[in-house]
C-alpha cells in the first residue's frame, strides 16, 4: 500500500442494498455467491440483502433448477424521502451509464 491510499477510508456511496440490487440488474442469474464476490460481502449477508430486497417488493425470485433467478422491478421508487422522486431505473441508469454525461 503506498503513502496516497494508505489514509484512505474504505466507505462508499452505496450501500450493499444497492450493491447487490445493481448486481442483479447486471445479470438476474447470478448465485449468491458470485454477487457475495463481486460486492464484497459475505454470502449469508447477500441472502439477507436479497430477502430484504424480495419483502420489500424490489425484486421476485424464482426457481430454475438448482438455481434462483431474480427478476428485477425497475418502476419501483427508492426508499429515503431525499430520493424517493426516483426509480430503481434511474439507479441503474446514473452507475450503469446510458445517460448525457458518460
Amino acid at each position: 500500500m503506498n503513502e496516497s491510499t494508505k489514509n484512505i477510508s474504505h466507505w462508499t456511496f452505496l450501500t450493499n442494498h444497492a450493491h447487490v440490487l445493481l448486481c442483479i440488474a447486471k445479470n438476474p442469474e447470478f448465485r449468491l455467491r458470485d454477487i457475495a464476490d463481486v460486492v464484497g460481502i459475505t454470502e449469508r449477508a447477500v441472502h439477507r440483502i436479497v430477502t430484504d430486497l424480495a419483502e420489500a417488493g424490489f425484486i421476485d425470485t424464482t426457481r430454475d433448477g438448482r438455481c434462483n433467478v431474480y427478476v428485477m422491478h425497475p418502476e419501483k421508487r427508492l426508499r429515503h424521502p431525499i430520493e424517493a422522486h426516483r426509480q430503481v431505473a434511474d439507479l441503474i441508469r446514473l452507475i450503469e451509464g446510458g445517460g448525457d454525461n458518460d
